[in-house]
């Protein structure tokens, strides 16, 4: 396989760790996912997890520009600069699915992100720039953060040609779920799910266990953006969430989210959904799986592994894409 092997962690207590199995497995990078109202501070695991390793590319994928004033993630990228190296550091930022939709409020648009990108860029160059009415710079001295300037690769979590035109003038490649986004050096397919062992069905407590949070993301996604058709089963499994009004129903919809299936969308994660959504494949499946994401433009794949026994999963998939 000639896609490069990444990995993509919901930001656990654990996740430094994971990290650290996932380096010895030979995964090239790690994404840590950025939702605070689900995970860790995205951050404060990536520099655990620095510490912890010594080769693994680190970066957050995707961080959400709302969450942080500039200067803050500026200083951030700083802190992670100088604990790994400018070499193992990326950071792919998007206008927000998870992070946002988790507190009630819709993607960024794609000019603020751009802004906002532009602005962190100019701060780890070393310049001074204004923000909300402000001139700022980064001011560290020696010892108190990486020196100026701060070169890092940047990728953009692109959706549609306004994300494609901001990544093409301001990153260096692209991050796209569940398919790539074609055109680029550097393209990286987030991919869920869990590798069956053989003669095991994929309606097993296991693979449910592993791969049955991808299954309820596929509905968390249609119901936010009124694409049910698209899910099998849509309409009743959304059904399961009538009895709650509507101001609050999306905090219900996230529980769990790309962690564990939750109790309302249990009944609908089945082996037949986990079979035909390609998320509880064996080895075969997976290897064509990998075939098709890279015939579509990914030149990298990033797999986040879930379920109770993650270096089981993170150690199956390597081995699938080893061959």
């Amino acid at each position: 396989m000639s896609l490069e092997l990444a990995c993509a962690f919901n930001t656990s207590s654990e996740s430094h760790e994971h990290a650290r199995i996932a380096e010895e497995l030979g995964y090239r990078r790690a994404w840590f996912y950025d939702s605070p109202a689900l995970y860790c501070d995205v951050w404060v695991q990536l520099c655990r997890a620095a510490e912890r390793t010594g080769r693994i590319g680190l970066g957050p994928g995707v961080m959400i520009p709302s969450m942080r004033h500039p200067m803050a993630t500026a200083a951030a990228i700083g802190q992670l600069v100088d604990l790994a190296g400018p070499d193992r550091v990326a950071v792919a930022v998007g206008s927000g699915f998870t992070g946002r939709l988790t507190m009630g409020r819709r993607p960024l648009r794609w000019a603020y992100v751009a802004e906002y990108v532009r602005t962190v860029q100019a701060l780890l160059r070393g310049e001074r720039v204004e923000w909300d009415g402000g001139l700022m710079e980064m001011m560290h001295p020696a010892g108190f953060g990486a020196a100026r300037p701060i070169e890092v690769r940047w990728v953009v979590g692109a959706a549609g040609p306004k994300g494609v035109a901001v990544a093409e003038e301001l990153a260096d490649g692209v991050f796209g779920a569940p398919m790539p986004v074609p055109g680029f050096a550097w393209s990286t397919a987030l991919t869920f799910g869990t590798v069956l062992a053989d003669g095991e069905d994929p309606g097993s407590e296991r693979a449910v266990a592993a791969a049955g949070h991808a299954a309820s993301v596929m509905l968390h996604w249609a119901v936010e953006f009124d694409q049910l058709e698209l899910v099998p089963g849509g309409a009743a499994w959304a059904a399961a969430y009538d009895d709650l009004p509507a101001a609050e129903r999306h905090l219900a919809l996230h529980e769990g989210h790309l962690i564990a299936v939750n109790d309302r969308d249990r009944p609908f994660v089945t082996g037949e959904v986990l079979a035909a959504g390609g998320l509880a494949l064996d080895r075969a499946g997976w290897k064509d799986r990998l075939a098709q994401l890279e015939e579509a433009g990914a030149t990298a794949v990033a797999y986040q592994p879930a379920g109770p026994d993650v270096p089981r999963e993170l150690e199956a998939f390597a081995e699938v894409c080893r061959g």
